[in-house]
């Protein structure tokens, strides 16, 4: 069962934030699955100035995992161009508590991926119920502090020691939001798995990452390394 917190409008629609806050969100969208061990839920959140594009393939992904009977939230985040961290904490926090299955997981692509860490720096409540954690493309502090609208997601001081559950980085290797290479500002830092694509840039449509079978194979097995699109 997929609940797909899309707030009734078209993904591939941009509207204002403030059209946005004023949408009212659908009743969830209800998708059989086809296979076993289906409790698994999935959390997905996107980053800046991303309205969850049809295109993109957080989206393609949310609708892959449903089609397996997964339980998907992917929510689109309050003012995208112009993100609060506090009220995106909030409702990071608000769709954490919506996972019900034995096993949750969470993806987050861009600055949402530096909210993550944001979360484990302030013991934000549920954590320690995550089991597995996919940090897309996080901005580098450098970048995100030279951004006026992102500003306040820079991750200064933020103690990086210990992550919550099973937790692995993928990024491009010309990554123009980290081009001091997510390896070093975070993968080594961390202590996590790290995985970098050439070519992938911000891993995003620009990048061409539309379908990515790859994310779909980690979702299903964690074991598995992140590789870059094909075709």
């Amino acid at each position: 069962m997929t609940t797909d917190d899309r707030r009734g409008t078209s993904p591939a629609t941009e509207q204002p934030a403030t059209e946005q806050a004023a949408t009212q969100q659908p009743a969830p969208r209800l998708t059989a699955g086809d296979d076993a061990g289906a409790d698994s839920s999935f959390l997905i959140l996107h980053g800046w100035q991303n309205r969850r594009p049809a295109g993109h393939w957080q989206h393609w992904l949310a609708d892959r995992l449903g089609e397996r009977g997964r339980q998907v939230v992917h929510p689109q985040l309050p003012d995208p161009d112009v993100p609060d961290p506090e009220v995106w904490l909030a409702e990071f926090a608000r769709h954490l508590d919506a996972l019900r299955g034995a096993e949750r997981v969470v993806l987050a692509h861009s600055a949402s991926a530096v909210l993550w860490l944001h979360a484990v720096a302030r013991a934000l409540p549920g954590l320690d119920r995550v089991d597995r954690v996919l940090l897309v493309a996080p901005p580098s502090p450098a970048v995100l502090a030279g951004l006026p609208e992102i500003a306040a997601f820079t991750p200064s001081g933020l103690d990086l020691c210990a992550l919550p559950g099973a937790t692995r980085l993928v990024a491009g290797d010309d990554d123009p939001y980290c081009p001091e290479g997510a390896d070093a500002v975070y993968g080594d830092p961390l202590g996590v798995p790290t995985d970098i694509l050439p070519g992938a840039a911000h891993l995003d449509l620009d990048a061409g990452y539309g379908p990515w079978p790859a994310v779909l194979d980690w979702c299903l097995d964690g074991s598995v390394p992140l590789t870059g699109r094909t075709g």
